[in-house]
């Protein structure tokens, strides 16, 4: 097994690499006791080699790395790419680009909604993953010759997935099917980390702007702690005592050690007297940018019954396209259409409209119905002609 451990030997590496067609990737990495992920190994195979990429190698410079993941003539294949494409883009300022993910490639493949890796391994490749090294401390060195053998085994299974996917895709002319997921993996706003932002990723129950600002300066004080600390974000502070906090702020830091989601002391701390500075920054600012407007009511709520044969209409659809449904409608396309109000639902248009959109405004019409047949749930028109 070729072990990469210094830059020239992963210069010789990239220099081999740089010509393939497609180079399958995967990483391993801590993050469960820090807020950076902590990158361990780089798995990398094309289809004539393999290697393990040792970043915690003393000296090796991942500088030719990253300069590979930008060739745009090498597509870098990734199985669930977003933690992985995270670590680059943070570490190496990288996004890379072409991207194909296998398991979003999966699913207008007929593997289901989101395909574990070692289903895919099972059902393309033959192969029966170990998994009890996933959760191994891949800092701790060296690592034992079974950590490297299921690291390898990720990249190299991956090369026979990709080219059973990608080729299925090609033979189907499914490819652009997938281009909305894979572009939303690449934007850079995904792996944002601004602390100006980090309010969006609670789940607040009300859109109240007093709410919204207080939550904001919180998250935001929580995030650069995080951050500063190096600390996971539940470390400083967890999210309903944020959550709390926001919602009925303390005068005082008498009234902060009464929040159940508070430790015992904290008020007095440093992080307490700088949570209060929070709070009274939050107290007196305008409330973030970008926050959703609550959705007006529907015109008319539609019935549960329409929703319920819209939902049983995406299914036979998805099953007859061989799709993972919730990649050709959510839950909120489907009481859209059952109000009627077509503006703005993804699954009018293009493939999605073509697979499901279209009959969905039949249904609704009533031009369109399910039907049972010989024991199965059938789409049929009004007339009892099976719809082709």
């Amino acid at each position: 097994m070729r072990i990469v451990t210094d830059t020239a030997g992963l210069k010789a590496l990239i220099g081999e690499l740089e010509g393939a067609p497609y180079l399958a990737l995967d990483t391993e990495f801590l993050r469960d006791q820090t807020y950076w992920p902590k990158l361990c190994l780089i798995q990398v195979a094309s289809p004539t080699a393999a290697a393990i990429i040792d970043p915690l190698a003393g000296g090796i410079d991942l500088k030719p790395f990253y300069e590979l993941l930008k060739k745009p003539n090498i597509v870098k294949v990734f199985h669930a790419a977003r933690q992985d494409i995270e670590i680059f883009q943070q570490q190496g300022g990288v996004i890379p680009n072409p991207l194909f993910d296998t398991q979003v490639a999966a699913m207008v493949c007929g593997y289901g909604d989101a395909a574990s890796y070692e289903t895919l391994a099972r059902r393309i490749a033959g192969v029966e993953i170990d998994k009890s090294s996933r959760f191994t401390d891949w800092s701790r060195r060296p690592l034992s010759s079974k950590q490297l053998e299921y690291a390898i085994g990720d990249v190299t299974h991956l090369r026979k997935i990709y080219e059973v996917l990608d080729a299925e895709l090609k033979k189907t002319h499914r490819e652009a099917w997938i281009a909305d997921e894979i572009s939303a993996l690449q934007s850079p706003e995904l792996y944002a980390m601004n602390p100006a932002n980090a309010w969006k990723r609670l789940k607040a129950r009300t859109s109240s702007k007093r709410f919204i600002a207080l939550l904001a300066a919180i998250a935001e004080w929580r995030e650069r702690e995080a951050q500063t600390r190096d600390i996971p974000r539940g470390r400083v502070l967890k999210d309903e005592a944020i959550l709390e906090i926001a919602a009925h702020p303390p005068e005082s830091a008498d009234a902060i050690e009464r929040i159940r989601a508070i430790p015992k002391g904290f008020a007095n701390s440093r992080l307490g007297k700088t949570l209060m500075e929070a709070i009274e920054v939050g107290r007196h600012a305008q409330p973030p940018e970008g926050i959703e407007p609550e959705k007006p009511r529907r015109k008319r709520e539609p019935s549960q019954a329409t929703i319920d044969l819209l939902k049983t209409l995406l299914r036979l659809r998805a099953e007859d396209a061989n799709v993972a449904p919730r990649l050709i409608a959510n839950a909120d396309d489907i009481e859209s259409l059952a109000a009627a109000e077509d503006e703005g639902v993804a699954a009018l248009h293009g493939w999605r409209a073509e697979v499901f959109g279209n009959d969905a405004q039949a249904l609704r019409k009533g031009e369109l119905g399910i039907a049972l047949s010989k024991g199965k749930a059938v789409v049929v028109k009004l007339d009892g002609v099976d719809k082709a």
